[in-house]
Formats: C-alpha cells, sequence, structure tokens
C-alpha cells in the first residue's frame, strides 16, 4: 500500500480532494472519500461536481442506491461499496485502512502532531510505502 500524508496549507481541502480525486479516475481508479462530518461531506461532493469549467467527477454517498457504480464514493467510514482502490482520509483522521491500494491522508497543520504519530505507527510495517507531501507557494513538494 502507498502512504500519502498531505500537509494542506495553501488550498480548501475540498479543493485538493478533487485534484486527487481527478487523477486517480483519470488513471481509471475508483475513490473513496471519508470524513466523519457530514457537513464536510456535502462541500467535498460540491467541489467534486465542480471540479473545473470542461469537467465535472461525478460521485454519491456511499448509502445511496447505485452507490456500486459510482467512481467517487463519500462516506463516515472506509468501506468501499464501489470498490475503490483509491481513499482520501479528507478529516485529518487516520484509520488503518487494509485493502486498498493508496491511501491518502490530509490534514492542515494544527493536525500535523496527530499525522507524525500516525507516521511513526507505519515504521517497518510491511508492505506500506509513505511520502510526505506539503504545499510550498501553491506547489506539493515532496518532503519524505
Amino acid at each position: 500500500m502507498k502512504l500519502d500524508f498531505w500537509q494542506v496549507t495553501d488550498d480548501p481541502i475540498e479543493k485538493v480532494v478533487a485534484l486527487i480525486a481527478k487523477r486517480a479516475i483519470g488513471q481509471g481508479e475508483r475513490v473513496l472519500v471519508v470524513s466523519a462530518d457530514s457537513g464536510h461531506r456535502a462541500a467535498i461532493s460540491r467541489a467534486l461536481w465542480q471540479a473545473g469549467p470542461d469537467s465535472f467527477l461525478a460521485n454519491g454517498e456511499a448509502d445511496a442506491p447505485g452507490a456500486d457504480r459510482q467512481p467517487i464514493l463519500l462516506a463516515a467510514e472506509p468501506l468501499a461499496a464501489n470498490g475503490a482502490s483509491h481513499l482520501i482520509l479528507a478529516d485529518a483522521t487516520f484509520r488503518d485502512c487494509p485493502g486498498f491500494a493508496r491511501v491518502f491522508l490530509l490534514f492542515p497543520p494544527d493536525a500535523a502532531p496527530a499525522a507524525r504519530q500516525a507516521w511513526r505507527a507505519q515504521d517497518g510495517r510491511e508492505g506500506v510505502e509513505r511520502a510526505y507531501f506539503a504545499q510550498e507557494d501553491g506547489r506539493w513538494v515532496k518532503k519524505g
């Protein structure tokens, strides 16, 4: 599993979710976006539907009819009814989520201590490849 820690400082989380989801969908993958807060999931959904002037990223809630056909699902828990290979943890809360090829933990600077703890908890874990990215002047820079 590839595990990415993304410290978000310049953009709203919703915009970063759309960036990651667009790239994953473009590679033929399915995505699950997790946030415990229903209002946050609604904001992410709006951002996905309005992802760009020439495109949108179709999405739905995991408990809605037809969820298994959605390329992007939004849920409170990391259960991928759509068979997603990519998981975006959009609420800065790390969850151990086996079964995904790639997991993104998005977090603001004030959640960095918890993200560091989650990073350290992955030390020596077989099959986990970690990376840490931070925003600098509007660009994503790999820090570790």
